[in-house]
């Protein structure tokens, strides 16, 4: 049976950022990973002696020593997991988990990329070329791409729960509008589920605006154990569960189209932290693809299996819009998405528990701030799941 965290201390989350982002032409990776940490400190009001953990991934093997590196930093404990877009929600269990055993006491979450900028230098940024060796060497030469995959799996959920392309692009509508209200997105202005279903083809069903935006961007979270919160400016937001999940690589080791691995590591999130879908204020959820926030709904149990369609209608999304507030910062289809976004979830979480989401802010019927969220990252093709619970007390 699950288990509550092992821990003999709380922890929490006490600083958050973003670095500069959308679109930075000049800055290098490394800038904004220092910039992005800069600021997390800064928010949090602690001394960086105290930090003695990190965590970082996406500029190659040796990313967390680099990084430690250029930040002037020696820790004592380090994570350099990486399994595509749930990176980050699982680097922070496992930080979490080093925190509440007295291995750390305080662990920098740091990440920054500047994907927009290399594509539009002709940079290439990783010699990395999928299928070169191990399972996926069999889908490679048919030409199977990382979106197609995504297309498959939409296609077959609209083949058995009847879901339709109109309920897809509402949930890039809904991203939109959030988007809108935030003055740090990349993309502001109003979109139609029209404009979305015309849209030039990607990969069927995905048409354009189905699909992520790319940009460039850094963001940090730092965790500390809960003796050190006394000392912080900003008040504390508690990791109260964590759950992580792997399913396939190759498309033919997938049991399931319809069924992500959120379905287990959103389980075991709330299960550790002894909360139900139905008390959650707000979710941040991955969404490189529309699809891909529509079934991470069904598979948190925020509905049921099928009945994603009908739950992302009619506004629900939005903030204010009477449902449950999804990716209230916009999302990666139109706020950021500058390769891995999972950390960014952590933030907007943060910040919206927090009540500085200035402009986008949730509120519970009662007016109050909200006490409960989750984020929820997905890495390659529903490979990978990480969901943590944050909560206000």
């Amino acid at each position: 049976m699950p288990t509550t965290m092992r821990s003999s201390r709380r922890v929490a989350v006490v600083g958050v950022s973003l670095s500069d982002g959308g679109r930075v032409d000049e800055a290098t990776p490394y800038a904004l990973h220092a910039q992005a940490a800069r600021r997390a400190l800064a928010d949090s009001g602690l001394d960086r002696s105290l930090i003695d953990g990190l965590a970082s991934a996406g500029l190659g093997t040796l990313a967390p020593v680099e990084v430690a590196e250029y930040l002037g930093l020696r820790p004592r404990w380090v994570d350099s997991t990486a399994v595509g877009g749930a990176t980050w929600e699982v680097m922070a269990a496992h930080a979490a988990d080093a925190i509440a055993a007295g291995h750390a006491n305080a662990v920098l979450l740091v990440y920054g990329s500047t994907a927009r900028a290399d594509i539009r230098a002709r940079r290439r940024t990783s010699n990395l070329s999928f299928g070169s060796r191990g399972p996926l060497q069999f889908e490679v030469p048919y030409g199977h791409t990382l979106i197609a995959k995504y297309a498959m799996a939409a296609r077959r959920h609209m083949h058995e729960y009847g879901t339709t392309l109109e309920q897809l692009a509402e949930v890039a509508v809904q991203a939109r509008a959030n988007a809108a209200l935030n003055p740090e997105a990349m993309f502001r202005d109003p979109i139609t589920v029209d404009e979305v279903l015309d849209g030039p083809m990607i990969a069927d069903p995905f048409t354009k605006l189905h699909c992520c935006i790319r940009s460039d961007g850094g963001c940090a979270v730092l965790l500390v154990a809960e003796e050190y919160v006394q000392d912080c400016r900003t008040a504390p937001v508690w990791v109260l569960g964590t759950g992580e999940h792997v399913s396939h690589t190759t498309m033919s080791e997938w049991e399931d189209f319809t069924v992500s691995p959120a379905a287990v590591s959103g389980r075991l999130a709330f299960e550790r932290a002894g909360v139900r879908p139905a008390d959650i204020d707000l979710a941040e959820i991955y969404d490189a693809f529309t699809y891909m926030t529509l079934v991470t709904l069904e598979d948190l149990g925020f509905c049921a299996k099928g009945e994603g369609g009908p739950f992302v209608e009619k506004g629900r999304l939005t903030v204010g819009g009477g449902g449950l507030p999804v990716n209230t910062d916009g999302g990666g289809l139109s706020a950021c998405h500058p390769g891995m976004r999972g950390l960014f979830l952590l933030v907007e979480a943060v910040r919206q528990l927090r009540g500085e989401a200035e402009g986008r802010q949730v509120r519970r019927a009662d007016g109050s701030l909200p006490e409960l969220a989750v984020a929820s990252g997905t890495g390659g093709w529903f490979c990978s799941s990480g969901t943590v619970v944050l909560g206000r007390s």
